[in-house]
C-alpha cells in the first residue's frame, strides 16, 4: 500500500544563522519568524521532549524505516509567518525560508517534497513568491498560517483571489496550517494542553469556514486546499454545525436580492461543502490516533482525509511511526479502499505526486 506523509515538519528554529544567509544584507539575523504565540513555550516543561533536528539524511532514514514513499515538508517556526506585520520583512522572510529549504532538503533528497511560505502580507508579493517556488524551487505548493495579526482580515477576503487565481495556474495545492494559538479566547488560560488541544481545530475551522462561504471553491474550482494539524473529527462537527445556521433565516443576498455564492436554498451546507471535497478541493490532515476517523469518512466521505507524521514535533522515531501505521491499517472501521485512500492516495492527489 503506497504510504505518503502530507505532514512533516523541518527544524527551522535549530537554522536561523542557515536561513539568515539568504536575508538581504542589513536584515541578517537568527531570529527570522516572531514566536508562534504566548503561549506555547512559557510553561514549565519538566516533561517536555524539546523538537529534533532531523537532515535530509535523518529524513530519509525515517521514511524508509517506517515504510514511507515520500514526505511533504512545512516549518516550525515559520508557522508564525502570519504574525509578520511589516511586508517587506515578511517578503525577505518568505524568500530566505524557500531558498535555505530547496538547497537544505528538496535538492538533497527526492523523497522530501518542500511546501513554500508565502508573504500574505502582501498578495502581489505573494503571488510572485508562489510562482518562483513552484517553477524555479519544485515546491509541490505553499503554506497559508491559518492565524496571525499579517492576516488581512480572513483568507476568504476577495483580496486573495490573486493568489487563488494563480495556484489554479501552477496546478499546486495550498494548505491552511494550525500553529498560532491566540486570540481563540484561551489567551489568559494557565494550562497549555487545551490550548494546544483546541487552537489547532479552531485555526483551520475559521479558516475553512471563510474560504467555503465566501464562495473561494466556486469562483477557483481547480484549486486544492489542505487544512493541516487539526485532525479528522472537526469535520463532522462542522458539518452538523454549519447546517444548523444555514437555513432561510441566514441567507444572504447581494445588492439585486440574488443569493451570494454558497449552497442554494434547496441545499444543505453540509452537501455543499462535501461536494467540494468530492470534486478534489478540499482536503483535510488527520493524526493516526484520531479515534473519530471512521466516522468523520463515513460522514465526509474517504476523498479528503490524509496521513501526517508529524516528525518530528510529536512523532520523534520510526518506530513509533511504523506502530501508530500498523494500527491504522488494522482498523475494522476503515475499509481497504479507505486505508488506501487516507494512507496515500488523497496526499498523492494533492500534491500531484506520480505513483
Amino acid at each position: 500500500m503506497r504510504v505518503i506523509d502530507a505532514d512533516g515538519h523541518v527544524n527551522d528554529y535549530a537554522a536561523g544563522e542557515e536561513i539568515s544567509k539568504y536575508m538581504p544584507e542589513g536584515n541578517r539575523s537568527s531570529v527570522i519568524f516572531p514566536v508562534l504565540d504566548h503561549l506555547h513555550w512559557q510553561y514549565l516543561r519538566k516533561y517536555r521532549d524539546g523538537i529534533g533536528n532531523p537532515g535530509p539524511k535523518e529524513w530519509d532514514t525515517f521514511l524508509e524505516q517506517s515504510g514511507i514513499e515520500c514526505t511533504v515538508v512545512y516549518p516550525s517556526a515559520g508557522l508564525a509567518v502570519g504574525r509578520i506585520v511589516d511586508g517587506q520583512w515578511a517578503i525577505a522572510a518568505c524568500r530566505a525560508y524557500n531558498s535555505w529549504l530547496y538547497e537544505k532538503f528538496v535538492n538533497a533528497s527526492p523523497k522530501i517534497k518542500g511546501m513554500a511560505l508565502i508573504p500574505v502580507q502582501d498578495v502581489e508579493a505573494a503571488v510572485e513568491e508562489l510562482r518562483r517556488a513552484i517553477k524555479e524551487l519544485g515546491m509541490r505548493g505553499a503554506m497559508l498560517p491559518s492565524n496571525g495579526e499579517g492576516i488581512k482580515g480572513h483568507l476568504g477576503a476577495k483580496v486573495y483571489w490573486p493568489l487563488y487565481e494563480e495556484a489554479e495556474k501552477l496546478g499546486c495545492c495550498l494548505a491552511v496550517h494550525g500553529g498560532c494559538h491566540h486570540h481563540f479566547g484561551m489567551d489568559s488560560f494557565s494550562t497549555y494542553y487545551p490550548v494546544h488541544a483546541l487552537g489547532h481545530p479552531f485555526g483551520i475551522m475559521v479558516q475553512a469556514a471563510s474560504m467555503l462561504a465566501h464562495g473561494i471553491f466556486d469562483r477557483f474550482p481547480k484549486l486544492r486546499v489542505a487544512f493541516l494539524e487539526g485532525g479528522a473529527t472537526w469535520v463532522p462537527f462542522f458539518m452538523d454545525r454549519i447546517d444548523r445556521s444555514y437555513n432561510k433565516a441566514h441567507f444572504q443576498v447581494d445588492l439585486t436580492g440574488e443569493l451570494l455564492v454558497g449552497p442554494k436554498p434547496d441545499e444543505k451546507a453540509s452537501d455543499y461543502f462535501k461536494r467540494h471535497i468530492q470534486e478534489g478541493r478540499i482536503f483535510v490532515g488527520f493524526d493516526c490516533d484520531d479515534s473519530g476517523l471512521g466516522f468523520a469518512v463515513r460522514k465526509a466521505g474517504r476523498e479528503p482525509f490524509l496521513f501526517a507524521s508529524d516528525f518530528p514535533h510529536e512523532i520523534f522515531d520510526a518506530e513509533v511511526c511504523r506502530h501508530e501505521l500498523n494500527e491504522l491499517l488494522s482498523r475494522e472501521d476503515l475499509t481497504l479502499e479507505d486505508k488506501e485512500a487516507v494512507v496515500g492516495g488523497n496526499a498523492a492527489k494533492l500534491y500531484k505526486l506520480k505513483g
